[in-house]
């Protein structure tokens, strides 16, 4: 019995080994492979070109599934090629030589066999790889990130449209922003804005630039709206799975199968226990003292204190248990904000670009009232009630007591560095860009 079952581990550890041996080798091929697949597309319906609206008469749903698989094998190749890094840096590639057979393009039926090394093998697999995703690859523009604008008909030549990226999404919007903020001069801004108007109003490209702005326009807000969905949304969704589901049943099954487990995670859960069931002592006796209830003696009180001290520990060990679940799914819940994070840099600036163009678009009036909304509520004479109250509840919330000084401490220097984060952007970037904004500032806030 103890020889089979140390046979067993020995071989389920063999296979482990191999597989990890094998990993590299593994995760190339299926690079290799996805790319194999982007350039059969390419051959059999874009004429050996690359996947694009342009280089074929498609509809649109052929291009959305073309753009879709591109996507999917664009996705492969990038996360093979990190495994296969990250692989081969633990596990180092053997040299031994390997058969290839290749085929004759101008005689189908004659094979010719080499015998090539591993590592010659691992670089043409990999020079192949380049060269597919060199094709949908820009010094500005991450080929996993390729957005496809909706195709417009014309009369004549049918479907007639573009691929619009990431980079195009926010190279606009920089443009924009770099006339905006970066424009000094002698004669006022305004009149500078009113000359370029002119000029791009008598601009015979006018039409196709403003139908290419839209465009621009449209694609930046749909990545800003999805990217703030997501930085929302996957978050809250990993707290409460791994809340309900991962964490939640086994810290219930550790804290209920531990005999040494603390009712009371800290102090002030305890005395606010011990607060409420003396409040409902003095409730009961009050009330046969008014004769709202019926006369009892000590030792009845006494039973229904005990019962009601019962249901407070019940209460409170749930308290407990549910404080430890947040802060495992809370801490898992920042995990996944900074993967997102991590993998979606380019659609942050995007989301930037869109958020400087949504503020520095705003009236006068509405930019003063935004800042007096804000600082008021974060730096304001009330502000110090706020952020005690936020940081009570996140102490509860995670089960730590309130510790009044650090609280303190906190009001008294974080709002102090808010106002001037503040302060230093209407006098950096506000008072630059929109001089008349922060004169409206200054006489609503008088």
């Amino acid at each position: 019995m103890q020889n089979s079952l140390l046979s067993s581990i020995f071989n389920s550890l063999r296979s482990a080994n191999r597989w990890l041996l094998r990993t590299p080798e593994r995760a190339l091929n299926e690079a290799y492979e996805a790319a194999l697949k982007i350039k059969g597309l390419e051959d059999a319906h874009f004429s050996g070109n690359r996947i694009s609206i342009n280089s074929g008469n498609y509809s649109k749903s052929a291009i959305n599934y073309f753009q879709g698989e591109l996507k999917k094998y664009l996705d492969v190749i990038k996360l093979r090629l990190i495994e296969f890094r990250a692989s081969s840096s633990i596990v180092r590639l053997s040299n031994q030589s390997i058969t290839e057979i290749q085929v004759d393009e101008t005689t189908s039926d004659l094979t010719t066999i080499s015998v090539i090394d591993q590592p010659a093998l691992i670089l043409k697999k990999l020079r192949f790889i380049d060269e597919v995703v060199a094709r949908y690859e820009t010094p500005e523009t991450n080929p996993s990130l390729i957005i496809v604008s909706e195709p417009q008909r014309d009369g004549s030549n049918g479907i007639v449209g573009r691929s619009q990226t990431l980079a195009e999404a926010t190279e606009e919007p920089k443009r924009d922003m770099k006339s905006i903020t970066d424009k000094t001069g002698v004669l006022p801004r305004s009149i500078l804005e009113t000359v370029d108007r002119i000029k791009r109003d008598l601009d015979p490209q006018a039409e196709q630039e403003v139908v290419q702005n839209f465009r621009v326009s449209k694609s930046r807000t749909i990545i800003s709206l999805r990217l703030i969905l997501l930085l929302i949304i996957v978050p809250l969704l990993v707290q409460q799975i791994s809340k309900n589901f991962i964490v939640g049943p086994v810290v219930d099954r550790f804290r209920t199968e531990t005999e040494q487990a603390s009712t009371f995670l800290n102090s002030e859960m305890e005395e606010e226990a011990l607060d409420e069931l003396q409040r409902y002592e003095q409730r009961l006796r009050f009330e046969v003292l008014i004769g709202k209830a019926p006369p009892i003696g000590d030792e009845e009180i006494v039973e229904r204190v005990r019962e009601k001290a019962a249901e407070v520990e019940e209460q409170y060990f749930r308290l407990g248990s549910d404080a430890i679940k947040n802060v495992f799914s809370d801490v898992l819940a920042l995990a996944a904000f900074a993967v997102v994070v991590l993998v979606s840099k380019r659609e942050i600036a995007v989301l930037k670009t869109f958020m400087d163009q949504l503020i520095y678009g705003l009236s006068d009036s509405a930019k003063a009232f935004i800042i007096i909304l804000f600082t008021d509520m974060f730096v304001g004479f009330h502000s110090p009630h706020g952020w005690e109250v936020l940081l009570e509840g996140v102490s509860r919330h995670l089960g730590l007591p309130a510790n009044r000084d650090f609280i303190f401490l906190f009001i008294a220097t974080f709002p102090v560095i808010l106002d001037t984060i503040f302060k230093y952007w209407i006098f950096r970037y506000l008072n630059r860009v929109s001089p008349s904004s922060v004169a409206t500032y200054r006489n609503m806030n008088e």
